[in-house]
């Protein structure tokens, strides 16, 4: 018995040592080579074997190290997965060691920056490595916001990555009456990613591209240039640019020594698990944003801090397609969403102005007062609302449709000063009577007659001091894009690319005058009431 087990474990052998021999052509031809689809092991060819010659030699310790060592172990928190990504060169000059200092001196700004990012690491990350981009770029926030998305800047750049408002355009970030993109936090880091992935290619470096982000490509390529014409070297150190720009860079190598080593500054970094903060939940009705907090079990701010685009207090469904929830919240908010059975998801609509009207007017025809409607609505004072406009209204109980497609995408809100006539006087010429007047100012003869107490037919003398009341536009015409004008609260960043808010000067106007007559009569037409003070 023990004679046939040995016969069959020695043909095995046999039959294993014939299936492990190659050839020339089998090592160097493709022709004679094929490769399995699970383990890569390739079958022989058909041709003789070939067997090694000469002394065999050992393996040496530089040849074993030289081969890439990857880790099976898993980053252990996400500070430790940025570490692992970083790619860019560093930056060493005076201005990192004096923007260390800065940050190190500032324990309690560091915490507060950190833990605000918590929320939005782990996804930013996420598409950095999806991308294969450097994870120092993950730390960028920190530097144009603090990581507050709804950070705006003096020259209105808004989000945690600051976005003026036509370069949002230019990267799809929608901004409309109900919601503001650049505060988005998906789509502004995909849009940011978009905008730095096209720096780099534009630059090569990716300290210019950075210095292109902030200071604008156009800037960056024009300093490029004037160096290059006085054979002066073209990198980021050796560019003449602004004193914001020439501190961006070295902010973010700054912030990253910090993470890299947070022992040496004595900093404390705030623990961000390697997982998820968030997930998207699809929003099939318009729904209130108190509401939608509740729903998913989670404060109103916290609600705002991962949702900070809708800056109306309703989200509407046809332009808002889904929102962020907390991880464990997602399931919640569903099963209650579903489970829902107290009336409307929606208090307030949408409402399509039919025709140009006071504030009081569309006030009083959607069932508002007058200073609730320009607060939610953010309408300045002395302004008549456009035909055409989209206001934000309560919503009644026999409102059954929410908002259309059209109008959450196209929604705006536009305005044209209403005219206040302003007392004043103008001198009579030669032949001059009360049809003159009138007709020379384009008013009316029985208004002019009445102001001056005087008959229809009758002409005054030359160089009478003649009372007309003319009118005086209250502002420039103003298309409002937004809607909205900052809410209280929200952070001020510094001055960003390009561009700049535009005031609104208003002229002022009589309230109330006396005719010669003794009479007190209203000379302006109607406002619809007191404005209220516009929230900034």
């Amino acid at each position: 018995m023990k004679f046939i087990a040995a016969a069959c474990l020695a043909g095995s052998l046999l039959l294993a040592g014939c299936a492990g021999t190659t050839s020339p052509s089998s090592s160097t031809s493709p022709q004679s080579t094929a490769t399995t689809g699970g383990t890569g092991a390739k079958v022989a060819g058909s041709a003789a074997p070939v067997y090694p010659g000469g002394p065999l030699t050992p393996i040496t310790s530089s040849e074993a190290h030289s081969q890439s060592v990857v880790t099976l172990a898993p980053p252990a928190d996400m500070w430790d997965r940025i570490r692992r990504g970083f790619k860019m060169p560093n930056l060493e000059s005076d201005l990192v060691r004096d923007r260390e200092q800065w940050y190190a001196t500032r324990p309690d700004y560091i915490q507060r920056m950190t833990e605000r990012s918590n929320k939005y690491m782990f996804h930013i990350v996420e598409e950095l490595e999806r991308r294969n981009m450097p994870t120092e770029l993950a730390l960028l926030p920190y530097i144009e916001s603090a990581f507050n998305p709804q950070a705006i800047s003096s020259a209105r750049a808004a989000g945690m990555w600051q976005f003026m408002p036509a370069t949002g355009t230019d990267f799809d970030l929608k901004q409309n009456i109900f919601r503001d993109d650049r505060r988005d936090v998906v789509a502004s880091t995909r849009a940011a990613l978009d905008y730095l992935q096209k720096l780099y290619r534009m630059f090569g470096d990716w300290q210019l591209a950075l210095a292109a982000y902030n200071w604008g490509e156009g800037s960056v390529s024009r300093a490029i240039a004037k160096n290059q014409r006085l054979g002066l070297p073209t990198t980021y150190s050796d560019l003449s640019m602004p004193a914001e720009t020439r501190l961006y860079v070295p902010k973010l190598q700054a912030v990253k020594n910090i993470v890299a080593n947070p022992q040496a500054f004595n900093a404390e970094l705030p623990l961000i698990a390697n997982h998820p903060y968030f997930q998207t939940v699809t929003l099939t009705r318009d729904l209130d944003v108190e509401l939608a907090a509740k729903l998913a079990d989670v404060r109103i701010e916290d609600f705002r801090a991962l949702n900070p685009a809708a800056h109306k207090p309703v989200l509407i469904a046809a332009g808002t397609q889904q929102i962020l929830l907390p991880w464990d919240n997602a399931a919640v908010f569903q099963r209650n969403f579903d489970a829902y059975s107290q009336g409307q998801y929606a208090s307030w609509t949408a409402w399509v102005v039919p025709n140009t009207m006071t504030v009081g007017d569309a006030a009083q025809r959607s069932g508002m007062s007058e200073a609730d409607l320009r607060a939610l609505n953010s309408i300045p004072p002395r302004m008549l609302i456009k035909a055409g406009s989209t206001l934000i209204v309560p919503r009644g109980a026999r409102v059954k449709e929410d908002v259309t497609a059209l109008v959450a995408d196209s929604g705006h809100l536009s305005f044209q000063p209403e005219i206040v006539n302003r007392r004043t006087t103008v001198k009579a010429g030669r032949n001059d009577s009360v049809a003159s007047i009138a007709r020379r100012y384009k008013l009316k003869p029985d208004s002019v007659a009445e102001w001056n107490d005087v008959k229809l037919n009758h002409s005054f003398k030359r160089g009478y001091s003649v009372v007309v009341y003319l009118p005086v536009r209250a502002a420039p015409q103003a298309r409002v894009g937004s809607g909205a004008a900052p809410a209280r609260g929200h952070a001020v960043a510094g001055t960003k690319r390009g561009g700049g808010a535009v005031k609104a000067v208003a002229a002022r106007g009589s309230n109330v005058v006396k005719s010669p007559a003794g009479k007190q009569q209203v000379v302006r037409e109607k406002r619809g009431g007191t404005p209220s003070k516009k929230k900034r």
